[in-house]
């Protein structure tokens, strides 16, 4: 049996409306409903802040975990706190190998049986510390992790849902170094500095724009917000940028910089947590002319809402 939707679009073909009926098409796997709850960043009002990054998605019907947080119990007490539960998750998402935003695996992996954790590609290499010990968590843990959960790496883009794009490694077409710049990274073709390759985001394509979801945004929000268009929709703006961009180093000409970036891209709220700094976040507020409710620092339980936009805390508020 054809669905009324296909059967309409395949009337619209044969009568020769090919670009009316892609267009419809393409508009069918857009996001619908979405929400996303921040479980895990420094501010709190509720729960414990941490220097880390988790929050639960939930997009049509689905529930995504990304990334969770750096303490072993902090995702576990933090949903209580909030009342949320982990039931149902059969997705898991780690933008990158840091521990801030893997150690709260091992701790809900039982809640997690089963579950694919989707990462990009370079997640697993060797972080040789300076005492020579391994510095990824993932990797020292994988036997254990892979007892519970399914790992699956992605070395370009996947629709892990209808309108819901995990970006895979990011291309650095801007000399962004939002990252470290201190460690070191053992890869197939040699020993490297370590620019998290694998540094990867969620994206969600809705009626209003694209919705990009970040834990740490090593590969500079710039990069990310461009190559989110390029791979989901090109003459989409971005409707909110959420999420950790690691921007509090930036010095102030550096933060013009990426705020022009961001006005380019069309940004129209931004909730930025964990990394993104409390002053870069004003800045932007200031320099792109943002008001108050559409640019915020994230806090534990705070969300953004596709139709309800961003619900701060009182905290933050």
């Amino acid at each position: 049996m054809i669905s009324t939707t296909r059967r309409g679009l395949l009337a619209m073909m044969a009568g020769g409306g090919w670009m009316a009926a892609a267009q419809q098409a393409a508009s069918a796997k857009r996001v619908k409903s979405l929400k996303i709850t921040l479980l895990t960043t420094m501010l709190a009002e509720r729960g414990i802040g941490e220097w880390g990054f988790a929050a639960l998605v939930e997009v049509d019907g689905r529930r995504i975990l990304f990334d969770t947080g750096a303490r072993p119990d902090t995702l576990l007490i933090n949903t209580k706190e909030l009342g949320i539960s982990l039931d149902g998750i059969r997705q898991v998402v780690l933008s990158h190998n840091h521990g801030d935003h893997t150690v709260g695996l091992a701790s809900v992996r039982a809640q997690l049986a089963g579950a694919q954790v989707h990462v990009g590609k370079g997640i697993f290499y060797s972080r040789p510390g300076r005492d020579g010990a391994e510095g990824n968590f993932l990797l020292k843990n994988q036997a254990q992790l892979r007892q519970s959960v399914k790992f699956v790496e992605h070395d370009k883009p996947a629709e892990l849902a209808p309108g819901v794009w995990l970006t895979g490694p990011v291309p650095r077409k801007y000399p962004e170094r939002n990252f470290p710049g201190t460690g070191r990274m053992v890869t197939p073709e040699g020993i490297q500095d370590d620019n998290v390759p694998e540094d990867s985001s969620l994206v969600f394509d809705t009626d209003q724009g694209l919705v990009v979801l970040s834990g740490c945004g090593h590969a500079g929000i710039a990069n990310t917000l461009e190559y989110s268009r390029t791979i989901v929709r090109p003459d989409a703006p971005v409707h909110a940028a959420i999420g950790g961009w690691h921007l509090f180093q930036l010095d102030q000409e550096k933060l013009a910089w990426t705020a022009g970036k961001m006005r380019e891209c069309g940004v129209k709220n931004f909730l930025g947590a964990h990394c993104t700094g409390l002053e870069a976040v004003y800045k932007i507020r200031e320099l792109n002319r943002m008001a108050r409710e559409n640019c915020v620092v994230g806090a534990v339980g705070a969300s953004f809402d596709l139709a309800k936009g961003i619900a701060p805390g009182m905290i933050a508020r």
